[in-house]
């Protein structure tokens, strides 16, 4: 993390952190008085088009800067943010965890900047992020759950055998929901569709980000997920949101639980170790079903490096 000043700065610099003084003209840096909801709207345009963002706020809140550190990572644009008082150092350098990659500071709060970034410096690292990755998780238990809004996705596009949804209760542990491509002695299939579970639940997105199925549209794409891990995007055409009788259905991976909540209906169907569909009515427990494993935490869907604990 780099330490900005003013110009005016008269101190005699240490050599580590990184201090950059400001002068007059800056002309990689964009600034942006961050006071309203209009004004985090043209931030969030500005990433991705300027190497840094410095944010001013006239009245300090850390989840607009929290918003723009999610949104900045990868993209090419660094977040600066002007601290007005010792006490938000902290707060501005380990937003999210990650913290902005600059701050900048009154001359008189130069020193305890300085001991943060020293903080940061060493903080650990340790729980890096690995990509999602499909594994399987033993059923541990299985309740009934009264009545729910659960969310059928019908996409714009077949689903095949063997292809479902990333869904659960738990971003970092999502459970393969398969597609209705198997009809039964009672219903036909619905090749497009996938009976997504409780409206509380993420859903994997076709750009790697999480959304609650409460926030999905007609027209979002979502990823599209084979028993072998291979991905494709594709396109909701709408969503069936109705009051039905749900089962939750525990799960565990080595040290990890999680939970998905799902309609109690044997069209909903998992996908087995064998990469076999298997209805939900006819899993036990001790039943093995893949599932996507994830570390770290989410913001605004977004992943991020951090620790998290959902239940």
């Amino acid at each position: 993390m780099e330490i900005w000043l003013d110009s005016n700065n008269e101190k005699a610099l240490p050599e580590w952190p990184p201090i950059r003084v400001l002068g007059l003209e800056n002309s990689d840096v964009a600034e942006i008085n961050l006071d309203d909801f209009r004004a985090q709207e043209e931030a969030l345009s500005l990433i991705g088009s300027v190497p840094w963002l410095l944010v001013r706020c006239s009245n300090w809140t850390i989840i607009p800067l929290e918003n723009l550190i999610a949104v900045s990572r990868g993209s090419g644009t660094k977040i600066a943010a002007a601290i007005n008082s010792n006490a938000e150092i902290n707060g501005a350098a380990f937003a999210l965890e990650h913290g902005v990659d600059a701050i900048l500071v009154q001359s008189e709060d130069l020193e305890s900047a300085i001991k943060v970034a020293d903080t940061r410096k060493s903080h650990s690292s340790s729980n890096a992020f690995s990509k999602l990755d499909l594994r399987f998780a033993k059923v541990t238990s299985i309740e009934t759950s009264g009545l729910g809004e659960r969310v059928c996705i019908d996409l714009t596009q077949r689903i095949e055998k063997g292809e479902g949804l990333a869904i659960g209760s738990s971003s970092n542990l999502l459970c393969l929901i398969h597609g209705e491509t198997i009809p039964s002695e009672y219903v036909p299939s619905r090749p497009f569709r996938v009976n997504a579970g409780a409206i509380h639940s993420y859903v994997l997105m076709a750009d790697g980000r999480t959304r609650y199925l409460s926030e999905l549209n007609s027209g979002d794409s979502v990823a599209v997920i084979s028993k072998d891990g291979s991905s494709r995007p594709a396109s909701i055409g709408r969503l069936k949101i109705e009051r039905r009788p749900m089962q939750t259905i525990r799960l565990e991976h080595q040290s990890s639980t999680s939970q998905i909540v799902v309609q109690y209906a044997e069209t909903v169907r998992l996908v087995s170790r064998d990469g076999e569909a298997i209805s939900i009515t006819d899993i036990d427990e001790g039943t093995e079903v893949s599932i996507l494993k994830g570390d770290g935490i989410r913001h605004v869907g977004l992943h991020l490096d951090g620790e998290m604990v959902e239940r």
